[in-house]
């Protein structure tokens, strides 16, 4: 089966006028379809910057990063809009970037569908889902948190392939994230819709199959059922999880040795 998303050897650099930052380095991920998935990691560690290349808003300095099987580097800048506009939903992490602001609720989604009168039916769940059935004001003067809410039913009113969301539940109370939550849920078993969800929500990362942490611009560890694999990159290094740096600290020196089942690192003695 086709992965909705691969990355191998994903490179991203900013350029500015004086020096350019690497933002991702040698980035290897295979999600595959239908799978839901946390990106994790501190602020700045690259998990914005990976979400931007899979919505295709970025192009990778490096690498192949493919969607559905389609290399995204190869596409022009009008496939890549077909290609958002038919399999991918976006939720960036200002609600307000996501939506019209003169228009109303409906009208927002209505024109993620370009509905016909056949859609009407499926926009009306969605945005009884997450409170906002009947809403008139037009969006630009709702709260902060109507605004989320919005927008997270306007990224599923195609019924995407692929739903990427950053910080969804960021500005929402505890039923409000727990109903985005549950709608996003809802896409993934009826739909088959893959997620991938940027988040400091406990929560929503326990709500997900899988965890993917960001570190430093690489994948550092993932998460599945609740146990925490660290990922061996490309070079062979892994990145020790923070807890065991007092063990280890930076720059230490380390023997390693060959188990039956992988290594282990031991500190050498200064």
């Amino acid at each position: 089966m086709t992965a909705a998303v691969r990355c191998d050897g994903v490179v991203q650099i900013y350029k500015t006028r004086d020096l350019e930052i690497v933002a991702l380095r040698d980035v290897d991920l295979v999600i595959a379809q239908g799978e839901t998935v946390a990106l994790l990691g501190p602020s700045g560690a690259g998990k914005s910057t990976l979400m931007w290349l899979m919505a295709g808003l970025l192009r990778p300095s490096a690498g192949r990063l493919r969607i559905n099987g389609t290399d995204v580097s190869r596409l022009s800048p009008g496939a890549l809009d077909r290609m958002r506009a038919a399999d991918i939903g976006v939720v960036l992490q200002n609600p307000g970037r996501n939506l019209i602001p003169y228009a109303t609720a409906a009208q927002n989604v209505a024109f993620a569908q370009r509905a016909a009168r056949t859609d009407r039916r499926r926009a009306a769940a969605l945005l009884d889902r997450v409170g906002l059935g009947g809403m008139r004001r037009r969006a630009g003067a709702m709260s902060g948190g109507e605004q989320q809410r919005l927008a997270v039913a306007v990224a599923l009113a195609n019924a995407p392939r692929l739903l990427l969301a950053d910080e969804p539940t960021s500005q929402l109370d505890d039923d409000s994230g727990r109903a985005v939550i549950g709608l996003i849920e809802q896409a993934a078993e009826e739909n088959g819709t893959t997620v991938v969800v940027v988040t400091h929500d406990a929560a929503v990362s326990r709500a997900l199959g899988r965890t993917i942490t960001i570190r430093d611009g690489k994948v550092g560890a993932e998460g599945r059922h609740g146990e925490e694999f660290v990922v061996v990159g490309r070079e062979g290094g892994v990145q020790l999880p923070p807890e065991f740096h007092e063990l280890l600290p930076p720059g230490s020196m380390a023997r390693v040795e060959a188990l039956p089942d992988g290594v282990a690192l031991r500190r050498a003695e200064s």
